[in-house]
């Protein structure tokens, strides 16, 4: 193609247009960062666009030179290269200038950072870990503590039924936290790595087993804020949605009481003595729940995953039974934290006689009370 005096108005033309579209192509494409809706979250993205509009400032100056040089200093308008070694005061300039520009972005952002890493002082604190494929929410001054999983339902995920507006967004217990009230989170985990974030709050940390790491946030407003684990951490990955529900000090309040009240509930159940035919019903809904997605709604079993019909762990001793529910083992996740002593005994009862296994066992609360007292 020949270049022509026309070649330069028809790049800036080209270059203006897409700069001017390119607000309106982030927002339809979601291309920019979250805004947010605390503070620091807004300060993290005033300071993202800081920076990108000074490399942008950059790349027009380095780049336009370099195409303003290679259009008018070309061979064809009859430039000759020149000759020389070295320029002091140019290497003096172009040290300096570079060094001014960082200078210059590392002040706003080790400002922004150390923000970001102040987690002292918090008026409430959440033990946040990261199982596979859910999340447990601790509140230790409180004594409260519960899992959140997905509740997307599954005809939603194998197409069976349209998709919802929340679609794989969505669980059945979402972390309550109280507005205007600086909230800390230390993030671990049970199992694998994931990762814990909530664009909307800018916390994004990584859950590692052996480490806790911190991060903070003061929302003002209540709302319900979505998340997901950042974090590439099995097959069920894309089912590790997170849902942060900010509500008024007097809500949060209640909610605790509600919960510890609960959690009482829960203790005096595990006392209780249930019939055979409860224990069964109880223990396949937990089964269909917890279990079957590995293991098949008829306990057939599929690749790795072992059937429990014919199982030697739920056709022999219960010891053994309760031992894997609750601690895990192989590729099975630990479900003693997940399950109450209630729903273990009953699945564990459900699975030693349905799918032909026909053991005539009986498990009751106190058998796992006393198992995890005594292992």
């Amino acid at each position: 193609m020949r270049l022509s005096y026309r070649t330069p108005i028809a790049l800036f033309a080209l270059v203006s247009s897409a700069l001017l579209t390119a607000p309106a192509l982030a927002g339809e494409w979601q291309l920019n960062m979250t805004e947010g809706v605390t503070a620091l979250s807004q300060e993290v993205f005033s300071l993202h666009m800081l920076i990108f509009w000074i490399c942008c400032v950059i790349g027009v100056v380095v780049f336009g030179a370099m195409f303003i040089s290679m259009y008018l200093h070309r061979k064809s308008r009859g430039a000759v290269a020149d000759n020389f070694h070295e320029s002091t005061v140019l290497e003096i300039i172009w040290t300096i200038i570079p060094f001014a520009i960082l200078i210059g972005m590392a002040i706003p952002a080790t400002k922004t950072l150390v923000k970001i890493y102040d987690t002292d002082n918090p008026d409430v604190e959440v033990l946040v870990t990261g199982y596979q494929w859910k999340w447990k929410y601790e509140y230790p001054e409180e004594g409260v503590s519960f899992f959140s999983s997905l509740s997307t339902p599954k005809d939603e995920i194998y197409g069976d039924a349209d998709k919802g507006p929340h679609y794989l967004l969505e669980v059945d217990e979402p972390l309550i936290i109280p507005a205007g009230k600086k909230v800390r989170f230390l993030v671990t985990a049970a199992d694998v790595i994931h990762s814990w974030w909530v664009p909307d709050l800018a916390v994004k940390r990584d859950a590692i087993p052996g480490y806790i790491n911190e991060a903070w946030t003061r929302v003002e407003e209540p709302g319900l804020y979505r998340g997901q684990c950042a974090e590439l951490c099995g097959k069920d990955h894309g089912f590790m949605p997170i849902e942060v529900k900010v509500v008024s000090q007097e809500e949060f309040d209640e909610w605790i009481a509600e919960r510890q009240a609960r959690a009482a509930e829960i203790a005096e159940a595990a006392k209780q003595t249930l019939e055979f035919d409860e224990l069964y019903a109880q223990g396949e809904q937990v089964y269909q729940q917890f279990c079957a997605t590995c293991h098949q709604p008829e306990g057939q079993g599929a690749g790795i995953f072992p059937a429990i019909a014919g199982s030697p762990i739920a056709t022999g001793p219960v010891a053994d039974h309760l031992n894997r529910v609750i601690n895990g083992g192989g590729a099975m996740p630990a479900f003693g934290e997940q399950l109450t002593p209630v729903q273990t005994a009953a699945v564990v009862t459900f699975q030693r006689n349905a799918f032909g296994n026909n053991m005539g066992d009986l498990v009751q609360p106190i058998d796992v009370v006393s198992f995890e007292q005594g292992q």
